[in-house]
């Protein structure tokens, strides 16, 4: 695929890098030609330490090897290339160490997002997916390791914000055990309730709530008695709140070899899930609505969408 319109959009975070590679119609809409994901743990221990481990960065870099060499596959230029670092990258004091590792592999300067550019992109990408438009206010969520994006939107207004919460960030500062004492998971909910009351977005006025990101995805897996990880089957789906509540009690009280034997769990994300899960949960709790929307669609896609503009 060499097109004026082809795009490439890497969106680096604290657990993964995913990379997705696409070509534009000329309506605006996206068509996928690769879609893919590793989890390297970029944020490991950033939370303690405010400082990219180097065993952190190099399973980062060999990540970026692997995708620059299907960017150029596809025949994407460096100028339809866009390359973006969310919560880890803002939060370490030697980032310029990775900026100039990610110029090296991809010819590009990397893009530290604010949390509110972040949210922004989410939000973006999540709605363009959704046919027929949802009712509104309408609630999207990313998850991701070191934050979580909430996005309360009507009209062509937007109430956001980047919480720094998230499943590496809270497993790292509360849930030492294997599984989680009950003093470890109660630590836990009241960090993420603290953060939600503080939020400042009106949860209250939801009428659609949008769930995106990995941690999401993968429990609308386990909620639906998947057999692996299959995006075409919780794309678009609707989930009860309090169906993905009751498997997410039963989640957090395995321990991380139970959850890796889960047809569907990422071996990288099964020490950490536990954390962004319970994250979801209390989202869930507050919103008005009793189910939820699970997208495919998320800041990549709302990458993709600004690189053609």
């Amino acid at each position: 695929m060499t097109s004026s319109t082809a795009v490439a959009a890497i969106d680096c975070g604290t657990n993964s890098i995913k990379v997705l590679i696409g070509e534009v119609r000329p309506d605006g809409t996206l068509d996928v030609h690769v879609r893919d994901s590793r989890v390297v743990r970029l944020g490991q221990g950033v939370d303690q330490t405010g400082v990219l481990a180097e065993e952190a960065l190099e399973r980062t870099f060999a990540a970026i090897d692997e995708f620059a060499a299907v960017v150029r596959d596809h025949g994407v230029p460096p100028e339809r290339l866009r390359f973006c670092a969310t919560s880890a990258t803002r939060d370490s004091s030697n980032a310029s160490a990775f900026a100039e590792g990610v110029r090296r592999r991809l010819g590009v300067e990397p893009e530290v997002l604010s949390g509110e550019e972040e949210a922004a992109l989410v939000f973006a990408g999540a709605i363009a997916a959704q046919d027929p438009k949802p009712a509104e206010p309408v609630l999207v969520v990313d998850i991701g390791g070191g934050s979580t994006e909430l996005v309360l939107g009507e009209g062509g207004e937007r109430r956001a914000v980047s919480m720094d919460i998230g499943s590496v960030r809270l497993h790292e500062r509360h849930l030492h055990s294997d599984p989680p004492t009950a003093d470890e998971l109660a630590a836990c909910l009241a960090d993420i309730e603290q953060h939600l009351d503080a939020s400042g977005v009106p949860l209250e006025q939801t009428r659609t709530a949008i769930g995106t990101s990995g941690t999401i995805k993968t429990l609308a897996c386990g909620v639906m008695g998947l057999d692996t990880y299959d995006r075409g089957a919780f794309d678009g789906a609707v989930l009860s709140n309090a169906d993905t509540a009751d498997y997410v009690d039963r989640l957090v009280a395995m321990t991380v070899e139970e959850r890796r034997a889960l047809p569907y769990m990422h071996p990288g994300r099964a020490d950490v899930i536990g954390a962004g899960a319970l994250i979801w949960t209390r989202i869930l709790a507050r919103v008005p609505v009793s189910d939820h929307v699970v997208s495919e669609a998320d800041i990549l896609h709302g990458i993709a969408a600004a690189i053609a503009r």
